[in-house]
């Protein structure tokens, strides 16, 4: 079982440093409010400590990744993902056993992009930021690793 880590760029470009925006290029963020599911692994982590203070992340369950992908993410075309989308072109019955495959990684969500748009663009969240997106989590802030409470955040950017 993979463990899947979803990623939003919450802050813009201006004055960041040319390292941060090429490491955020690398994760295909390139504008905010953009998300991107990896799995995780150890260069992955890396790449996010040093781009934290644009980007928060954490595990997403399978509920949120399944209605990312309902309702979020679109086919090349331009139009919403479907079963008979999915059944078409992935060759999988429907989204609920593409779910379970990325989890199980036999698939990558990342490196399906000649079948869908990527990144996944979101809205603002709900309701606004609850802390500055200039602080940590963990300091009533935004940016940084949230565990599984991107999950909640997800819900209300969809």
């Amino acid at each position: 079982m993979v463990e899947l880590l979803g990623i939003i760029r919450i802050r813009g470009w201006a004055k960041a440093p040319w390292y941060i925006n090429e490491t955020l290029e690398m994760l295909r963020l390139r504008y905010n409010f953009n998300a991107m599911i990896y799995p995780k692994t150890s260069q992955m982590l890396g790449m996010l400590n040093k781009v934290s203070p644009y980007v928060t992340w954490g595990e997403v369950d399978p509920d949120t990744l399944k209605l990312l992908i309902i309702n979020r993410l679109e086919t090349a075309k331009g139009d919403k993902v479907s079963d008979s989308y999915v059944k078409e072109v992935l060759k999988i019955e429907n989204i609920d056993t593409m779910v379970k495959q990325l989890y199980e990684g036999k698939i990558y969500l990342h490196k399906l992009d000649q079948y869908f748009k990527l990144p996944i663009r979101l809205h603002p969240p709900k309701g606004g930021f609850k802390g500055s997106v200039k602080r940590p989590y963990k300091n009533k802030g935004e940016f940084g690793y949230r565990g599984d409470k991107i999950n909640e955040l997800m819900r209300r950017m969809m």
